[in-house]
């Protein structure tokens, strides 16, 4: 098991808990995941964060239930699929991210999007420096979307993929607030500062 930490800051020694920047709607039981923790996504899901850190940005991906027709409409041959919008295709093409590898026995599984959170003090394995992120898509069986606007996307969270949102108060036209989602089910990806700093 690999994983990993995305940051724009190519020299941080040791990780500290922090709180989430956006707190997000926590299920009860859960509202710790608000506090101070350092977050990590396992290597099957770090495509979420091969992105500018305010890139808005939406991806899909099937989950064992996820009927037929939404993988075919939706994934076609893909594992994940990555939307951005055109505005942000310059920026992933040429700007530079930092993936840390972290020590994986000192973090728990939320067994959700394959995150995982350490709530003490992490010291990184290794670095990584990662620039032109549009290539970095196709090896791993996702392929990168760009749209003009992410807004028109809104129905992938009524489909039966897993959808996450990560940064959209950034995107254009998008409109803040609950009435956006009809379903509670994304409130642990949304504008969360999951694992970059």
């Amino acid at each position: 098991m690999r994983l990993f930490h995305f940051s724009d800051d190519p020299a941080i020694e040791r990780f500290e808990p922090q709180p989430v920047r956006v707190p997000s709607p926590r299920a009860q039981g859960r509202e710790w995941l608000n506090g101070p923790l350092v977050w990590a996504v396992d290597e099957a899901h770090d495509f979420m964060y091969l992105f500018p850190r305010d890139c808005p940005r939406i991806l899909i991906w099937a989950k064992p239930d996820t009927v037929v027709g939404d993988r075919q409409r939706w994934l076609g041959d893909w594992r994940g699929v990555a939307y951005i919008e055109r505005t942000w295709l310059d920026r992933l093409g040429h700007e530079t991210i930092y993936r840390y590898e972290m020590p994986a026995d000192e973090f728990e599984d939320l067994d959700d999007a394959g995150m995982w959170v350490a709530r003490r003090s992490v010291i990184p394995k290794a670095l990584a420096a990662m620039s032109g992120l549009d290539r970095e898509f196709a090896s791993r069986g996702v392929e990168l979307r760009v749209v003009d606007s992410l807004k028109p996307l809104k129905p992938l969270w009524e489909t039966s993929l897993h959808a996450s949102g990560i940064r959209l108060r950034n995107a254009l036209d998008w409109e803040q607030g609950g009435a956006i989602f009809p379903s509670a089910k994304i409130a642990l990806q949304n504008d969360s500062s999951i694992p970059e700093e």
